[in-house]
C-alpha cells in the first residue's frame, strides 16, 4: 500500500485537476511530439543505420556496461567526432539523454562558491543539475540580459576578490514559450565579465543554422560558449544528447560527471541511428542542385511562417507567445479550461497538448503547438480556426 504522504499527494493532484497520466497512441494530426523533422519514421534514417551495423559486422544488441568499463564501443568515437565537426566544436562526450546531461554537467562542473545564472525558465533538467551542484545559483529575469548585467554588476567585486568562476545558463530555443534570447549580446555580456556561457540548443538542432546546426552555430558565436547542451530525441528523431565543449572538458566530465561515469552506455544501434540522422542533415544542406525536393528543414520553417501568418489573419497575436521556432504556444489561463480545449481539438483529429500548471506558472497555462515538416497548410489553418472558436 502508497504510504499516506504520497497518496495524499496524488489526491491533491486529482483535486486541482493536475494529476497525470501516460496517454494512448494515436493517429490524429500531430501537433504535439518533438519529431520536428519527422526523422523519428524516416525509413532512410533506419535503413541506413542498420546497413552501417551490417556492413561493420556490429550484431551486438547491448553495450554490456557503462563507457568506462565495457560499453566504450567503436562507434562512439565516430560519432563524437561527425558530431564534432558538423558543430563546429573542439569535441563532444554523448551522454544517455538531454536530462543526463544537464544533470551531469551541472552536478559537477560548477564548484562550492562559484555562482550560476540562470534564466528563470530554464527547463527542469538544468534547474535540478544545478540542486545538486555545491554553487550558489541565482535566476534572472527570462530573457532580461538588462537584469542579468545588473546583477553580474553586483556581484562583481566578490567574484573578483575570491576568484570565483561564474557561470550563466540559457536555452536557444526555451521548450515552454519556443522563444529565444538575444545571445550574441549575451555572449557579449559573458565575455565583458569573464563568465562561462552555457547553452542548452534541445530545441534549436535540426530548425535553426545552414543545416540544422543550430542557433550557436548561425550566428557564429561557438567561440564564445563554454559548453553547449544538444539533443537527439527532438529533431534527429532518434535518441541521446551530447555535452560539446573543449578537450579538456570533455576529459573532466568522463571523470567526474556520475550520470556519465555510473550508466550503462548506448548500444551500437542507438550510436549508428544518430550517425543516419547526422547524415540526413549534411544531405539536406547540400545545394539544390543535388536535390529536386523541399528538404524537411524549408517545409519546417515555411510551415512556421505560415503557422504565424494565420495566427495575424485571425486575430489570435494576443493570446499566442511571439515565437519564430518550431515551438508555438497558446495562453490560456487555467487547469480545467486548457484541458477542455486541448480535448475538444482532440475531438475533431489534432493532437496539441494542454501545458498545465505547476509545470507552467499559474495563468500562464497553455495549448502548445509543434509544428513539423510534415504538416500541411490545411492542417495547420483548420487547427487554428478551430482554436478561434474558443479563444
Amino acid at each position: 500500500m502508497l504510504p499516506e504522504k504520497l497518496q495524499n499527494k496524488l489526491n491533491t493532484r486529482i483535486q486541482d485537476n493536475t494529476y497525470r497520466t501516460l496517454g494512448e497512441p494515436n493517429n490524429i494530426v500531430d501537433f504535439s511530439s518533438n519529431d520536428y523533422l519527422g526523422f523519428s519514421k524516416s525509413k532512410t534514417i533506419f535503413s541506413n543505420a542498420h546497413q552501417y551495423l551490417l556492413d561493420h559486422n556490429i550484431t551486438q544488441n547491448g553495450a554490456t556496461g557503462s563507457r568506462l568499463l565495457s560499453g566504450n564501443h567503436k562507434l562512439y568515437n565516430e560519432v563524437e567526432q561527425q558530431i564534432s565537426k558538423f558543430h563546429n566544436e573542439e569535441n563532444t562526450l554523448i551522454f544517455n539523454s538531454g536530462y543526463d546531461a544537464n544533470l551531469g554537467f551541472f552536478s559537477c562542473v560548477p564548484q562550492r562558491n562559484d555562482i550560476i545564472f540562470y534564466d528563470e525558465f530554464c527547463h527542469a533538467s538544468i534547474r535540478d543539475g544545478i540542486k545538486m551542484s555545491n554553487a550558489k545559483a541565482f535566476k534572472f529575469i527570462h530573457n532580461d540580459l538588462q537584469d542579468l548585467e545588473s546583477q553580474l554588476e553586483r556581484s562583481r567585486e566578490v567574484i573578483n576578490s575570491e576568484h570565483i568562476e561564474v557561470y550563466v545558463v540559457t536555452e536557444s530555443v526555451f521548450s515552454m514559450d519556443g522563444d529565444s534570447p538575444d545571445l550574441k549580446t549575451l555572449a557579449t555580456i559573458c565575455e565583458k565579465h569573464k563568465t562561462h556561457l552555457i547553452i542548452d540548443e534541445a530545441h534549436a538542432i535540426g530548425v535553426f543554422g545552414e543545416n540544422g546546426n543550430g542557433l550557436v552555430n548561425e550566428l557564429q558565436i561557438e567561440n564564445s560558449v563554454f559548453a553547449r547542451i544538444i539533443t537527439f530525441g527532438k529533431a534527429l528523431g532518434c535518441h541521446g544528447a551530447a555535452i560539446l565543449g573543449s578537450t579538456d572538458l570533455r576529459d573532466y566530465l568522463i571523470n567526474f560527471s556520475r550520470p556519465f561515469i555510473y550508466t550503462t552506455a548506448l548500444p551500437p544501434h542507438s550510436l549508428a541511428t544518430i550517425k543516419a540522422a547526422y547524415g540526413e542533415l549534411v544531405i539536406l544542406s547540400a545545394p539544390d542542385s543535388y536535390r529536386d525536393e523541399v528538404s524537411p528543414i524549408e517545409e519546417l520553417q515555411q510551415n512556421i511562417q505560415f503557422f504565424k501568418s494565420e495566427i495575424k489573419r485571425l486575430q489570435l497575436q494576443d493570446v499566442f507567445i511571439e515565437s519564430d521556432s518550431a515551438i508555438q504556444c497558446c495562453i490560456i489561463s487555467g487547469n480545467d479550461l486548457v484541458k477542455h480545449i486541448s480535448e475538444a481539438l482532440k475531438n475533431n483529429g489534432f493532437e496539441v497538448k494542454a501545458i498545465l500548471s505547476p509545470t507552467v506558472a499559474k495563468e500562464k497555462e497553455r495549448l502548445r503547438f509543434c509544428l513539423h515538416s510534415y504538416n500541411s497548410s490545411k492542417e495547420i489553418t483548420k487547427v487554428l480556426e478551430l482554436l478561434a472558436t474558443f479563444v
